[in-house]
């Protein structure tokens, strides 16, 4: 069973061996980031709301682990993106004269990687194979469903970016094809038996030619955990904590990773915060936060509820929204900076008279004295931001636009990854493809003959 853990104003000492340390934790953080970064081994659930700094209490977490005897090379943290992985064991090591430069962090891709080229062969691949994106992976199933005539009938058939979607989401929700089709994809349920033959295909065709696409690093690293505990304990003796940012965001196959990988050990402290789960249409189960001192023994929860980035009429409304879900860890975000604007709630009628109001804003701003550099507007998707980026240069506003198409995204990128992939694998059949048709005058059709 979980016990929740309620803090008193006096700060008990942590566990664990405290003598010579070089940080003083009390000193430098709050009492609740304290007992969170200072807490003992075993299974750990810290809730973290919105700006009660999350990323400090985990970079400090790090150092105390190091700090009381955990050898750096032996602590896994698994985050998003490469980037906060790197960033937190940077500033973890400005406090450690360096030493958490060696802790092993990562994605949780990055990190099932590294065990399947030692491993692979544990599941009958080779340690060479080749990792499809998601584009790669898409010009291969449009690649198997050319030559296996699906979609021929008067059925609307899906196109290949659709049909890798439709795949990758049953894999990351650990769902049947049938059921994603229903939940998701309804207008495709009377092809079900098509696209299971396709999917079953493609499965086939990426293990003949040494294709991995990124869930496959995920389940097949899972895989390998669950048949083959010669594996996981070799694994798993490498480690004696793993540390999970955002673990709200992830989804069936990285909670049941997590399990499988720390049941060697039981040291797991994860962070994050059931009000923030935004990448549910990527698979992602907010459900896991609230699974786990269910699935842990044990589980100590502390929380983090003091907000160093909001005003307090802010975090009130925040505070009213989060109260009306219907289920949630018990929470309230303060802060000492209790005066502000309230927040504004401005309807508009379409596009255009929103890119107007936002424009008109960032004009009152400046000449108000504020910097346009601290100035931001936050969308939800890339294609979102064309209204108003067509009324801030109509207005002459200069803007900075952050997100869209990557740099391995593009095109001829991705022709000269396909030339350094065949040379790496020569099995990879989809580079094949793609290198070949660049060739002029060889088709889809051509390339498929002489691959």
């Amino acid at each position: 069973m979980a016990r929740r853990i309620v803090l008193s104003s006096d700060r008990d000492e942590p566990s664990g061996s405290t003598k010579d340390l070089t940080i003083d934790y009390a000193e430098d953080l709050n009492e609740q980031q304290y007992a969170a970064a200072t807490a003992g081994e075993g299974p750990l659930l810290i809730v973290a709301g919105a700006g009660t700094g999350k990323t400090r209490t985990l970079i400090y977490r790090l150092a105390y682990l190091v700090e009381t005897g955990t050898r750096p090379q032996q602590i896994v943290l698994l985050t998003f993106t490469r980037r906060a992985a790197n960033d937190m064991t940077a500033r973890a090591s400005t406090l450690l004269d360096g030493r958490c430069e060696k802790v092993r962090g990562g994605t949780f891709h990055a990190f099932c990687l590294e065990v399947l080229r030692r491993h692979a062969e544990a599941i009958e691949f080779p340690r060479n194979f080749t990792v499809l994106d998601a584009a790669d992976a898409a010009d291969v199933l449009s690649v198997l469903r050319a030559r296996g005539d699906y979609g021929d009938g008067e059925e609307r058939f899906p196109q290949k970016n659709t049909l890798y979607s439709m795949f990758s989401s049953a894999t990351n929700r650990d769902e049947t094809l049938g059921e994603t089709l229903t939940k998701r994809y309804p207008q495709f349920t009377t092809l079900h038996a098509e696209l299971k033959s396709l999917c079953n295909e493609y499965r086939q065709y990426k293990k003949e030619h040494g294709l991995m696409d990124f869930d496959d690093l995920l389940e097949r690293t899972l895989e390998l955990f669950e048949e083959n505990d010669d594996v996981r304990h070799q694994v798993a003796s490498r480690c004696q904590h793993v540390l999970v940012d955002e673990y709200q965001d992830t989804n069936v196959l990285q909670a049941r990773l997590v399990r499988r990988f720390v049941s060697v050990h039981g040291n797991v402290t994860v962070v994050g915060d059931d009000a923030q789960s935004i990448y549910k249409f990527r698979g992602a189960d907010f459900r896991n936060i609230f699974r786990f001192p269910d699935q842990f023994d044990d589980t100590e929860i502390l929380k983090l509820e003091r907000n160093y980035r909001s005003t307090q009429p802010i975090l009130d409304l925040a505070n009213r929204v989060i109260e009306q879900a219907d289920r949630s860890y018990d929470k309230t975000l303060f802060t000492e900076k209790t005066e502000g604007e309230l927040p504004a709630l401005v309807p508009a009628a379409d596009g255009d008279m929103e890119a107007r109001f936002v424009a008109e804003m960032v004009l009152r701003l400046r000449e108000q004295g504020v910097p346009l550099s601290d100035v931001a507007v936050l969308f939800r998707s890339s294609h979102n931001a064309y209204d108003l980026e067509v009324e801030l240069n109509q207005r002459n506003i200069p803007f900075v636009k952050y997100g869209g198409m990557r740099l391995n995204e593009a095109a001829h990128i991705k022709d000269v990854l396909a030339h350094l992939k065949v040379v790496e694998n020569p099995q990879d059949a989809a580079s094949w493809n793609r290198a070949l048709q660049l060739i002029h005058g060889i088709g889809p059709k051509t390339a498929q003959s002489l691959i």
